[in-house]
């Protein structure tokens, strides 16, 4: 049942997005948030001052970033913000250019692809079609499906998938995310896409283990949902989200078309790492797995999903009944995710979000759904997703629910914190629950790792990934890089160091040691 590896274009992406996620801190801990009177504009000032990363080296002040400053060193031409406060949004803004080199201003109503985000849109379709009695779900999917079946597997038993699991991602399907395609380039069908056969470049979608076993991130599952909603309603996804996501509420430039017409207007180009343009002549890729990467959608329009979705969890809009927005915002164990975001913290903490990462978009959105705050954050560049952190931590400070402060790494003694003894070999202890280990079932589901020792520094090494540890405390370390994970190592009443805890805000691992590095 391992996953295949991911490729290092993916890895920097799913660490950039988790990288913002490192320190929720309990809803006694936090600070009151922005009241409701705050505007929007006040958020947005925030962007001249106050962009930071996530983790601080020792000693380091906040660097107080602004935002034009970070675009031009990292190499993103446009950028496109807007903030909700109270369920609604207050203000949005455009920063930089649609094409580097060119004079065409980005502005609140500028297209850009979202990646995965487009998964939370199709998840609110799918949701508004339960609502209408067209969909149940917890419901065996194959009995609606009528042009392709998820097909059995002997690894998955005779369980059922349900679209409950398709949306939390709980469903034991395979394939992680769908590579872009250049223009010219053939584009693959829906159901080439689901039996990976050409012009896809994808495997098949299958069951990979018993659906509802754990939580596992499938763009494929996503995909199989596009066919529930394409063969029960009896169009394409296009056409439902016209209806029930842009005409719902009034999204006028939002669309799952595929390819995005060339003659559109006022779209963000895509640029490399190195802000160069990419996909040319017409500017940007095709995604032709519409539902779990395809969406164009603006600033604007996009705050105004993320706010109607908070109004639907308040009982204030009929986008979404009241009970449904309430079971999209709880987390299906043993995911991290609801019924399409991901979900993270309490009371005022409480946040669903939701990154977007493909070749040269990188989107985020946020939204905290008791006191009606939220945020939305495009970029048209491979470095977008560094970018994105910085922005969001900008905001989510100018909110000032708590829900992200800075972590802080402290200068530690290497000698007298006895570092060297916590190297070794660590194997993952199996029959610890799988509703503790939540998001670490996806992006962490390794067997064993390793912790290094050399020239008094720590680092942690998994398949595919290797980062250095920084010191939080005499036994606790994170490793920015490696998902931004925390270890936390436990000495017993002997003075052995026995075993790690790994832990992601709530999710959390338990490691048993398997040898001493001196070991031979």
């Amino acid at each position: 049942m391992s996953k295949p590896a991911r490729t290092p274009r993916l890895a920097r992406a799913v660490a950039a997005a988790l990288l913002s996620y490192t320190a929720a801190v309990p809803a006694a801990a936090a600070a009151v948030c922005a009241p409701g009177g705050t505007r929007g504009e006040e958020l947005l000032a925030a962007l001249q001052h106050g962009l930071r990363p996530s983790v601080l080296q020792p000693g380091e002040a906040l660097p107080a970033w602004s935002l034009r400053q970070r675009m031009v060193q990292l190499h993103v031409p446009g950028v496109a913000v807007a903030v909700i406060v109270d369920g609604k949004v207050a203000a949005a803004a455009g920063y930089g250019v649609l094409q580097a080199g060119g004079e065409s201003r980005v502005d609140a109503d500028t297209l850009f692809n979202v990646g995965s985000i487009s998964k939370i849109a199709t998840a609110a379709i799918s949701l508004r079609l339960v609502a209408q009695g067209k969909l149940e779900l917890d419901r065996d999917v194959n009995s609606y499906l009528k042009s392709w079946q998820i097909p059995p597997a002997a690894a998955a038993g005779a369980g059922k998938v349900s679209l409950r699991m398709l949306l939390s991602h709980t469903a034991g399907l395979n394939v992680h995310g769908f590579p872009d395609f250049l223009p010219g380039e053939a584009v693959p069908t829906t159901l080439q896409s689901l039996d990976g056969k050409a012009p896809a470049r994808n495997e098949p979608v299958r069951l990979q283990r018993p659906p509802g076993l754990l939580g596992d991130y499938s763009g494929g599952g996503t995909l199989v949902e596009q066919l529930l909603i394409e063969d029960v309603s009896g169009q394409a996804l296009e056409q439902v989200a016209r209806r029930e996501l842009a005409a719902a509420l009034k999204l006028s430039r939002s669309t799952f078309a595929s390819p995005l017409p060339a003659d559109t207007l006022n779209v963000a180009k895509a640029h490399d790492r190195d802000g160069r343009p990419e996909a040319l002549p017409r500017g940007w890729q095709t995604f032709p797995q519409q539902a779990p990467a395809g969406w164009w959608t603006t600033a604007r329009e996009l705050g105004e999903f993320t706010a109607a979705l908070i109004r639907s969890y308040q009982g204030r809009s009929d986008y979404l009944p009241q009970p449904l927005a309430l079971q999209m915002m709880s987390e299906v164990a043993p995911s991290w995710h609801g019924l399409g975001p991901r979900l993270d913290g309490a009371g005022s903490t409480r946040v669903f979000h939701h990154g977007g990462s493909n070749d040269s978009y990188h989107a985020w959105m946020e939204g905290y759904p008791h006191s009606g705050a939220g945020f939305v954050i495009l970029t048209n560049s491979d470095s977008g997703a560094r970018l994105r952190g910085e922005i969001r931590n900008a905001l989510s400070d100018a909110i000032g629910c708590g829900v992200n402060p800075p972590v802080h790494s402290i200068a530690l003694d290497p000698v007298a914190a006895g570092i060297a003894g916590f190297a070794g070999r660590y194997r993952l202890e199996r029959d610890f629950p799988l509703d503790q280990r939540r998001a670490l079932t996806d992006f962490f589901d390794v067997d064993e790792l390793e912790i290094r020792h050399s020239a008094g520094t720590l680092s942690v090494s998994i398949p595919d990934e290797t980062g250095k540890l920084l010191a939080l405390g005499p036994t606790r370390f994170i490793a920015p890089s490696v998902f931004a994970t925390q270890y936390e190592f436990h000495r017993d009443a002997f003075g052995k160091v026995r075993a790690v805890t790994v832990e992601h805000v709530a999710g959390r691992a338990y490691y048993r040691r398997v040898q001493d590095a001196s070991a031979p």
